[in-house]
């Protein structure tokens, strides 16, 4: 019996084999093919030890279906948003785990132009199927080929900048033995950076350090680097490559909602007046930028599920989130961590600052980063803060995403974790006394609801 767990609300993901073994991936093939009626698909896969495993028992079953399959090999998860979006294909699989640890793995999949599953649609129809223990079979099985699309999803990603206008930086890049270390193997010949490598080399027991570049002990080495040897700036990637975070000449992380700022005032030098999506826990300073720069600011919930249909009802040439996502119109507005980076080198080879004073000439906000508390009744819970903090300030909240207060000189979010019995604050504010201030009052009433 499958254990059906392994559905999340965004991907398939679990412990290989104790809760993704091969029996569920050539399950979740079949299953894959069957819900979108797929022809033709992509399949793709990361690093990880158990990466080639599950995509032997996830092509048996995809193939057993009657789909065909072209094998893009180890390749970034954006790169399969490329191909899927380039090439045509009814789907595609990428195989990964993203930045969990090196005993997990799974699925993350798409329909037609790169457009995701979710559990909104398409995974619920799998995870059913899945249950059931079977999938409708083909009267004639698929056929598999190898293709290569490495190349040509570089030469993309670099078609979104002006490579004569690149400053010859002096970089720190930490690929975490994931797969984005394939890719700039191949990209630094097109680039006029020098390139500080770090843990380029694939390596499925991610050896150095998880790659998980959100969390600060996974960028340690990368910011002693930067400090050490004097560089410009570092950018780390994740196990999958589709998310970036950049660290500042200072050794300091630059946050997602930044690095989302920075991104649509070059997108919207591109494509003037242009819709720019950010979610609702980015920075006061996201839709300040982008009004500055003759955009309109669009806020979505968090999660691509929501910021992709929302790019596409709109139109919208780039979307951020503060997780170090960063979506594209022309790139089937699907997420490409390495497009991101690129951008951002152009408008700091352009204006001539430090990313920290780039950064400090735009951002006069002061922001708590999303703390955690762990709460017996998450809805409750914020049910009890919500109602709290509206008798004391007499403001009703939005509760599009969780709950989220607004106030002139400050804002906070309160979410439930997806997963975990957690909610999750963000606050920030005009002055750093403020913060605090808002910080405590708050996570004292947080506590005392989720007693």
């Amino acid at each position: 019996m499958t254990d059906l767990s392994i559905f999340k609300a965004y991907d398939i993901r679990g412990i290989v084999p104790k809760q993704l073994d091969a029996n569920a991936a050539y399950l979740a093939g079949g299953a894959f093919v069957q819900t979108i009626q797929a022809k033709d698909i992509a399949v793709a896969k990361d690093v990880r030890i158990s990466s080639d495993m599950l995509e032997r028992a996830f092509i048996r079953g995809a193939t057993e279906a009657g789909a065909n399959i072209d094998l893009l090999g180890t390749i970034p998860t954006d790169a399969l948003y490329f191909a899927v979006g380039k090439l045509g294909y009814d789907g595609g699989a990428m195989i990964t785990a993203s930045h969990n640890p090196a005993e997990h793995n799974g699925f993350k999949l798409c329909r037609e132009k790169a457009i995701p599953l979710s559990g909104d649609s398409g995974l619920p129809e799998m995870k059913a199927i899945v249950r059931e223990g079977k999938f409708r079979t083909a009267a004639a099985p698929g056929h598999v080929h190898n293709r290569l699309v490495l190349t040509d999803y570089i030469m993309h990603c670099l078609s979104f900048v002006n490579i004569t206008k690149l400053s010859p930086f002096r970089i720190g890049i930490d690929t975490g033995n994931g797969v984005a270390g394939i890719v700039f193997s191949k990209l630094i010949e097109e680039l006029p950076f020098h390139i500080h490598p770090l843990f380029f080399e694939p390596d499925g027991n991610f050896p150095n350090h998880l790659p998980n570049p959100i969390e600060p002990e996974n960028t340690a080495v990368l910011r002693r680097l930067i400090i050490e040897k004097g560089l410009d700036f570092g950018v780390a990637f994740d196990g999958d490559g589709d998310r970036m975070f950049i660290i500042d000449e200072l050794g300091n992380l630059i946050g997602g909602d930044m690095i989302t700022a920075i991104v649509a005032r070059k997108m919207l030098q591109r494509y003037p007046k242009s819709s720019i999506v950010y979610n609702l826990i980015c920075s006061r300073t996201v839709p300040d930028v982008i009004k500055r720069f003759g955009g309109t600011p669009i806020r979505s919930r968090v999660g691509h599920a929501f910021i992709k249909p929302l790019m596409r009802e709109n139109n919208a040439a780039f979307g951020g989130e503060h997780s170090g996502h960063f979506y594209f119109r022309d790139h089937w507005f699907a997420d490409s961590g390495l497009i991101a980076f690129l951008i951002a080198a152009e408008l700091f080879s352009e204006e001539g600052k430090t990313p920290s004073q780039l950064i400090s000439a735009m951002d006069k906000y002061f922001r708590t980063g999303e703390i955690n508390t762990r709460v017996s009744d998450r809805e409750k819970t914020l049910d009890c803060v919500a109602a709290e903090v509206s008798k004391q300030t007499s403001v009703q909240p939005n509760t599009t995403d969780g709950t989220t207060f607004s106030f002139p000189d400050w804002w906070f979010n309160l979410r439930p974790s997806n997963t975990e019995p957690l909610l999750r604050l963000n606050l920030e504010a005009s002055s750093e006394k403020l913060m605090a201030e808002k910080r405590d009052w708050l996570l004292e009433i947080i506590r005392k609801c989720g007693e």
